[in-house]
């Protein structure tokens, strides 16, 4: 993603004021003007439904989100740009336990608002997507790539699973809630998928395991139950996958991570 700041009359259109400073994370592609977020769009449809719902979502006790901010022709969009409200507060990939209860919280909230599954998700292409579709498709097989050969025992102990609550939930948690004093903790850039809302768990703990050294004690939910069990396998494949996907080595912690979850089922 480029890191050229938004033009000004994006910036304009959006109402967003003062000099854009680039945001640390992300793809390097997001900025802050006074107290609105400006990034480019990558999928308008993608970037439409996901700005009416989270417009329509109820103020929480339990969760804050960035609301996103209509341009001034009424639309989500300008010029290849979206918009949304800066939330106060800092990620913290150490406090993974509020992360997934921030996230179970979240997920309720768009069950009862019910908006059911987008059709992006049936023509999105890129890295994370395939990766996903991967790790949910029993044909599928690891190949022949040694680098990551901690895929073939984690797909072959995949089993079928019957879910039926599938439902709009938020695929990177870990890395997008932010905590402040005093207030709930914050919602951020949702990607979204069509999965269970403990799928959406499973990832945040796949994660402070992989790249936060996580305590192992973050399993034990998932171990006594073989349905929980399946969606974590899920997930690790997901994230591995997607490294295989973007073209990056393994990170060291992938095989003992791996050797943990087939253990703990």
């Amino acid at each position: 993603m480029s890191a050229s700041p938004p033009p000004s009359h994006v910036l304009v259109s959006f109402r967003a004021t003062g000099e854009p400073v680039l945001l640390p994370g992300g793809q390097g592609g997001t900025w802050r003007a006074g107290e609105v977020v400006v990034k480019p769009t990558g999928s308008v449809e993608e970037t439409v439904w996901r700005a009416e719902v989270l417009d329509a979502l109820p103020e929480s006790a339990d969760f804050r989100v960035a609301r996103p901010v209509r341009a001034t022709d009424g639309t989500w969009t300008a010029d290849g740009w979206e918009a949304w409200r800066l939330v106060p507060g800092r990620t913290d990939p150490h406090r993974t336990a509020e992360v997934v209860r921030t996230g179970e919280a979240f997920h309720a909230a768009l069950a009862e608002l019910a908006p059911g599954r987008p059709e992006f998700l049936d023509t999105r292409d890129d890295a994370w997507t395939r990766a996903d579709r991967l790790s949910w498709d029993l044909t599928q097989e690891a190949g022949p790539d040694s680098e990551f050969g901690m895929l073939a025992p984690l797909l072959a102990a995949r089993e079928p699973l019957a879910t039926g609550d599938e439902q709009p939930v938020h695929g990177d948690l870990l890395g997008n809630v932010l905590f402040a004093d005093g207030l709930p903790p914050a919602v951020i850039d949702w990607p979204v998928y069509w999965r269970p809302p403990a799928w959406a768990s499973a990832v945040a703990v796949v994660d402070a395991l992989l790249w936060y050294d996580g305590d192992p004690g973050l399993l034990r939910p998932w171990t006594r139950d073989p349905h929980r069990h399946q969606l974590l396998l899920r997930a690790l494949i997901y994230r591995i996958a997607t490294t295989r996907a973007v073209g990056r080595a393994p990170d060291p912690t992938y095989g003992p991570v791996t050797k943990l979850v087939l253990e703990s089922g």
